[in-house]
């Protein structure tokens, strides 16, 4: 299989459906101020992966927002796949992110893309779901959602959970990539994209 790791376009509708945010890139750049005024903060943190860093993005401030989740909605909804019935991703970041593309899909009129959120742990009650959701059959096509990128640990997390339910996950799409490891991609036969990275919000 081969794989790429490229940015995400911003001009992809498809061919005979209009789109009310046909200015990609006027909202892309929106996103973006979004992203610079509420999410990233520059200090001395410490990251999930225990990794010290002095850029820190926390993307909930934006992902939770009326305005930016419709923006991420109506961005990433162009880069999953054109076959895929569903998107998922590991809880809490993904969260907001499936939920906004599977009624951007709703709304959009011409597919259909359940949200499904994986969680890290089963449930120690009642069914004991670890993927939560309407879940599409088997062999279906599943695109994977996350918020910030670092090693990719997070996703790989969601990715091997739903391809051990049976599902085919070949994409990974995130809004911020912080660039730390690409290998992680070609090593589990996945395509990733990213609507931005970390040097786009760091730099002014």
């Amino acid at each position: 299989m081969t794989v790429h790791t490229y940015l995400a376009s911003t001009s992809k509708t498809p061919q005979g459906v209009s789109d009310p945010f046909n200015d990609m890139d006027t909202h892309k750049k929106t996103l973006l101020h979004l992203l610079k005024e509420r999410a990233y903060k520059h200090g001395q943190f410490t990251l999930s992966s225990g990794k010290e860093t002095e850029h820190y993005i926390n993307c909930k401030p934006v992902t939770l927002s009326c305005e930016g989740n419709a923006l991420l909605s109506h961005l990433m909804i162009k880069e999953i796949e054109d076959n895929a019935v569903a998107v998922g991703g590991l809880t809490l970041g993904a969260d907001p992110l499936v939920c906004g593309v599977a009624q951007r899909a709703y709304y959009s009129g011409h597919r259909h893309v359940d949200a499904l959120i994986v969680r890290r742990n089963p449930k120690d009650h009642g069914t004991k779901e670890v993927i939560e959701g309407n879940k599409p059959p088997k062999g279906s096509i599943v695109t994977v959602l996350e918020d910030v990128t670092t090693t990719g640990s997070s996703a790989i997390k969601a990715v091997n959970v739903l391809r051990d339910a049976g599902y085919t996950v070949n994409r990974v799409v995130t809004i911020v990539d912080r660039m730390e490891n690409h290998k992680v991609w070609d090593n589990n036969e996945l395509e990733f994209i990213s609507l931005f990275k970390l040097e786009d919000i760091v730099n002014e």
